[in-house]
């Protein structure tokens, strides 16, 4: 069988002049995604955000709870700008969003500590806010659990049990910290590399369905298939190796942009990773495709495709482990291409474990480059017989 080299010229043609018609398509596929690249980087570049606005309520003010106050004023994590009188004014803060959270000292803290009777210290976080909310909760448990043994330590020692004792009783098992993979505990190393490949895929997504669609709707589909000696194979190869092309030069400079300028971790082969993006980019155009064929309707496609591309944050397993999703929800993970491109990433690039132990990711991202054959048919007969409906 001969291959018609001629009409996948023409059909690459047209969707070249198809990309320069339009600027817009130049800013969505490369200013976007590099934009958005430069900016959450450089917003993450502390790996994680530091001096969360808080408060702290001294009711007591006595030399215990002011140290309790230095102790939690020399934590990076939240920065005590205010120092409210009372509940309702550290409350009055909290909901006006100036702080995250405020730790509060109750009225005869010292006095009831040292005579062993009850004391309670209370802490309010917004977890509206989850990052700083967490961190503000994180740090003001810390803060509590380290005072609450000092205080024990300090009555016991002052009842004249030996020191080195009372150490043993308070931590009888110590505990070491590995952190594999990311031991400084930067999370722009975690969410940089789920959410911008996440982005980018979103981006694909919209940029290839609309391009084939809107043949569709503009009446040019029975033109674009006829340049393509009437293949929708060789039309839609023509239309997406021009986009393959550009959207591979943008995610490899996203990753050029981690991995070299921000120097995130890379424990293998730089050409594990890059073959990992341009399947990501490839079974990105073939996935919408997939739906473009199926949905052969502009709006419809875009909708659905914005949807799942929305989703992917939350059930890609960026956050949420997949293992522990209800398993209707977890299911949809594994049907979109970027599940598998983080996978990639977490195995490869932070874990350092040889290609032979994440082939079958691989393989799934080449399987969905099969996934529209079956319904090019139905693109065919949309775009001979075009019927636009808004």
């Amino acid at each position: 069988m001969h291959f018609n080299w001629s009409a996948l010229k023409n059909a690459i043609i047209d969707g070249v002049r198809q990309l320069a018609s339009r600027p817009i398509y130049i800013i969505t596929m490369i200013g976007v995604p590099l934009f958005c690249t430069f900016f959450f980087l450089d917003f993450m570049k502390e790996g994680l955000p530091l001096k969360t606005p808080a408060a702290i309520v001294d009711l007591d003010n006595t030399p215990v709870s002011r140290n309790v106050s230095r102790n939690l004023g020399a934590s990076e994590l939240v920065d005590l700008k205010y120092h409210p009188t009372s509940y309702a004014e550290a409350m009055d803060l909290l909901k006006s969003a100036k702080i995250y959270g405020f730790f509060m000292i109750p009225r005869n803290f010292e006095a009831d500590a040292k005579a062993g009777r009850e004391t309670t210290i209370t802490y309010y976080c917004n977890m509206a806010y989850f990052i700083p909310g967490t961190l503000s909760f994180k740090t003001f448990k810390q803060t509590a659990v380290t005072t609450s043994g000092s205080i024990v330590m300090t009555t016991l020692v002052g009842a004249g049990v030996n020191q080195e004792l009372v150490g043993t009783l308070m931590q009888p098992v110590v505990t070491q910290a590995h952190t594999i993979g990311n031991p400084w505990l930067n999370y722009s190393i975690y969410l940089s590399n789920s959410f911008l490949p996440c982005l980018l895929q979103l981006i694909i997504f919209q940029v290839t369905a609309f391009s084939i669609l809107q043949e569709i709707k503009r009446g040019t589909s029975v033109q674009w298939i006829k340049d393509a000696g009437g293949s929708v194979t060789i039309a839609c190869a023509g239309k997406l190796l021009p986009q393959f092309v550009i959207f591979s030069v943008t995610g490899l400079a996203i990753q050029g942009m981690m991995f070299g300028l921000w120097d995130f971790p890379l424990n293998s082969n730089p050409l594990n990773m890059i073959t990992a993006m341009l399947l990501l980019v490839a079974s990105s155009q073939a996935f919408a495709l997939l739906v473009a064929c199926t949905i052969p309707n502009l709006r419809f496609s875009l909708s659905i495709l914005s949807l799942l591309g929305i989703l992917s944050f939350s059930i890609g397993g960026f956050s949420f482990p997949v293992e522990d999703m209800y398993p209707a929800i977890g299911i949809f993970s594994y049907l979109i291409p970027v599940r598998y491109y983080f996978l990639i990433y977490v195995n490869v690039a932070l874990n350092g474990y040889e290609i032979y132990y994440c082939r079958w990711d691989y393989i799934v991202m080449i399987l969905f480059l099969l996934a529209p054959m079956g319904m090019l048919w139905k693109l065919k007969r949309s775009s001979l017989n075009p019927v636009y409906i808004p």
